[in-house]
Formats: structure tokens, sequence, C-alpha cells
């Protein structure tokens, strides 16, 4: 499973996500929207952050404990 978080600099938002995911002991990268924008035109966001499985865009901002245990269970 490929986990990838969609984030811009200076996002608070994106650390909440992290540590939920770290908390889960899931993997993830983190790619930053700003150094790579070909990232906005796959996924096109308005807000960070964005949770990325698998290539399919499954959450934007910040989803709840819960509903990220479903999706990695």
């Amino acid at each position: 499973m490929k986990v990838q978080v969609l984030t811009t600099p200076g996002c608070s938002n994106c650390i909440v996500l992290e540590k939920l995911l770290d908390q889960l002991g899931i993997t993830y990268d983190l790619i930053d929207v700003t150094e790579k924008p070909e990232y906005l035109e796959k996924y096109p966001i308005f807000t960070a952050p964005g949770l990325v499985i698998d290539g399919k865009l499954e959450f934007i901002g910040i989803p709840k404990k819960e509903d990220l245990e479903k999706k990695f269970s």
C-alpha cells in the first residue's frame, strides 16, 4: 500500500495528519505540492492536507481517526 500526504509549507493540519498516521504505524511519503505542482493537476485539492492511498485521493483535510483506521484495516 502506497500512502502519500500532500502538504504545503507551514500547514498545521498536515502535522496533525502525520501524527495520526504515525500513531497508526502507517508509512507515508510527504509531497510538498508547492514544489511538485503536478500533484495538484492529478489531485485537485484546495486545502491541505490531502491523503492519497494507492493513487486515489481518499481524504482532504484531517480525517477522523476511526475513518483512517477503517481504511487501513
